[in-house]
């Protein structure tokens, strides 16, 4: 047994999770995922969710490193301490899986994004310029961010 979801339920999960971000990514810069996309990341090596009823966090812990690949949290339920919850959550279950540094990129020009994170002891580690490509055509900076854990968690 690989302790994987059955199909439809690991269907269901992925689609909870595209409505989910369909709703939090839902501006004009915004690129929200498929269903398929989150079913393929989820039955990847490494990858885990953190869910809540208004949001979540997936991420990807491979060695000693992690990756924030996404976090979500309905619009609705924004400030108020739904999305620092998920982030530490997640940084708690990277480290059960042997992560000593945790990375993610976030839109330059995402200001509640960057002081989540940096709130959480993350900082910039690069970045990439005209990363992010939006459906208007226009693109956007990435910011590379990082955590050391060092056993600890912010």
């Amino acid at each position: 047994m690989t302790g994987r979801e059955p199909p439809a339920a690991a269907a269901e999960r992925a689609a909870r999770l595209a409505a989910i971000h369909a709703e939090a990514f839902a501006g004009p810069h915004d690129t929200p995922w498929s269903a398929a996309a989150f079913a393929g990341l989820l039955d990847q090596a490494g990858v885990f969710a953190v869910e809540a009823r208004d949001g979540f966090i997936l991420m990807r812990a491979v060695a000693d490193e992690a990756e924030i690949l996404t976090l979500a949290v309905r619009p609705a339920a924004r400030r108020a301490g739904e999305g620092r919850r998920l982030v530490l959550e997640g940084l708690a279950g990277a480290v059960e899986r042997g992560a000593v540094r945790v990375f993610l990129e976030v839109a330059g020009d995402n200001a509640a994004a960057r002081a989540l994170y940096a709130g959480t002891g993350f900082v910039e580690a690069g970045r990439r310029p005209g990363y992010y490509a939006a459906p208007d055509g226009s693109r956007r900076d990435a910011l590379l961010l990082a955590l050391n854990l060092d056993g600890a968690l912010p």
